[in-house]
C-alpha cells in the first residue's frame, strides 16, 4: 500500500502547500528512520528529512524535490539516499525527483531550523518564503541572536545561502535564502 504526503496548509506558512509525511507501514517507518540519518551533502548538520527534500515515502519509492532547480547537490543527495536504502535492505525502492511543486524554505522542519542555527546558519523564519523572497528583512545572528545584521553578498558558501554579518558581534554567517 503506497503512502504519500498530503497537502497541508499551515497558517504560519502563509497557506503554502508543505509535505506531511505519512505514519505508514512498519517498512515506511523504517525507511523514514533511515532517511533521517542521510545528511545533506552541503549542510551535514541537517538530514534530507530536516530540509524537507523528501516529499513522499512508500514501500516502492522515495520522491525528492531539490532545494532549487539545478541544485548541484541533487545527484549527491540521490546517491546518499540510494546507499542508505541499499544498506538497510531496501534495494528495490525507486528514487524519483520532482520539481513540482517547487521546494520551499517553509518545508524545513522546526528541528531542521534549530540544527541550521546551531551549525551557524541563519534559517529563514517559517512563512518567510512569500514575504521575504529578497531576504531584505534583518536576519537573526546564529551566534549571538542579534537582529542588527546586514547582507554582505547575495552569494554565500553555496547557491542557496547569502553571506551576512552581525553588527553586534561582528561575526559573518550564512543565511538560508527564502524561497
Amino acid at each position: 500500500m503506497a503512502h504519500s504526503w498530503t497537502a497541508g496548509v499551515s497558517p504560519a506558512s502563509g497557506g503554502s502547500t508543505e509535505p506531511v509525511l505519512p505514519a505508514g507501514t512498519p517498512a515506511v517507518q523504517e525507511m523514514l528512520r533511515v532517511l533521517s540519518n542521510v545528511p545533506d551533502p552541503e549542510i551535514p548538520a541537517v538530514s534530507v528529512l530536516d530540509l524537507g527534500i523528501v516529499r513522499d515515502v512508500s514501500e516502492t519509492r522515495v520522491l525528492i524535490t531539490p532545494t532549487y532547480t539545478g541544485c548541484p547537490a541533487t545527484l549527491a543527495i540521490e546517491q546518499s539516499i540510494r546507499q542508505a536504502l541499499d544498506a538497510s535492505g531496501y534495494t528495490d525502492v525507486a528514487i524519483e525527483t520532482t520539481l513540482s511543486p517547487p521546494w520551499s524554505t517553509d518545508w524545513i522542519s522546526d528541528a531542521g531550523r534549530e540544527k541550521l542555527r546551531a551549525y551557524g546558519i541563519a534559517p529563514p523564519p517559517k512563512g518567510a518564503s512569500a514575504s521575504a523572497l529578497k531576504n531584505n528583512q534583518p536576519a537573526e545572528c546564529p551566534q549571538c541572536g542579534s537582529s542588527n545584521t546586514e547582507e554582505l553578498s547575495r552569494f554565500g558558501s553555496t547557491p542557496c545561502k547569502a553571506l551576512w554579518r552581525c553588527k553586534a558581534c561582528l561575526e559573518p554567517f550564512d543565511r538560508f535564502k527564502c524561497h
